[in-house]
């Protein structure tokens, strides 16, 4: 599981405010945030196993992120890796919505997936599990986690309200405070969107926010905060699987700079 909350074209400075959560094995191992050495266009973490990421810029500052959409259908276990989307869509010219015109006639073959797209003047959802397959969207709050766009799971809506009540308050609009609005590790009670026929602990685990399991849990928070002019704040914390913090790191870009 992983989640996601975002502002679109909603605050006077910022173009784009991200902050999420990335869920995954323990024993998957991750490159951290940095410029690929292969494809130095991409500012991404790394999948090590099948090599894409789940969230990524590019110079042009167009901008990734997916998660896995969680149901009924098994993983297509000779499927293309879900995680080549992004660095599909940073590695080609094309705004969000063309890209996302050439995915649709093979989005069926992927697993469940829900993929939002940025460019300089338009953010896109896109899902392979309903119709349409992408959309346009307008500037607001948006929340994401392993179901459809804005789907009110109890720990997302936590999380989204907390959010929107930092927007209206913070002045400064602090990173420090998402990434402690990310680090909620307080259990939602009887939450029915966990699925069935997990232990208990990981059933318990999974309805918070920052998910918290030896095996299974929350590997890294990111948080980006994007001009319109494209000066940029990009931060991950990595946490190992007691949930302590392993690492940070922080891309403060002017619109010019690249890493």
């Amino acid at each position: 599981m992983c989640l996601l909350v975002l502002a679109w074209q909603a605050h006077p400075r910022y173009h784009l405010i991200v902050a999420a959560n990335r869920d995954e094995y323990h024993d998957r191992a991750a490159a951290a945030l940095a410029p690929w050495p292969d494809a130095p266009h991409i500012l991404a973490g790394r999948d090590l196993r099948a090599g894409g990421t789940w969230l990524g810029m590019d110079r042009q500052r167009r901008f990734g992120i997916i998660t896995n959409f969680r149901d009924l259908q098994r993983p297509r276990p000779n499927g293309p890796s879900r995680g080549a989307l992004i660095p599909g869509y940073l590695s080609q010219g094309a705004g969000a919505e063309a890209y996302l015109k050439t995915l649709a006639p093979t989005a069926s073959g992927y697993s469940g997936f829900n993929l939002l797209l940025a460019d300089g003047d338009s953010l896109w959802y896109a899902t392979n599990r309903s119709e349409p397959f992408a959309r346009l969207l307008q500037p607001g709050v948006h929340g994401l986690s392993n179901h459809s766009l804005d789907t009110p799971w109890p720990k997302l809506l936590r999380v989204r309200q907390r959010f929107e009540e930092w927007l209206r308050a913070s002045s400064s609009l602090a990173a420090g405070e998402l990434f402690d609005m990310l680090n909620d590790r307080e259990p939602a009670p009887d939450d029915a969107s966990i699925p069935v026929g997990l232990t208990p602990e990981l059933a318990q685990a999974l309805s918070a926010p920052f998910v918290l399991n030896p095996v299974y849990g929350t590997r890294c928070s990111t948080v980006l905060m994007l001009e319109a002019s494209g000066a940029m704040n990009l931060i991950e914390r990595r946490f190992d699987a007691s949930g302590r913090l392993s690492g940070e790191t922080i891309f403060e870009l002017s619109a010019a700079e690249w890493p």
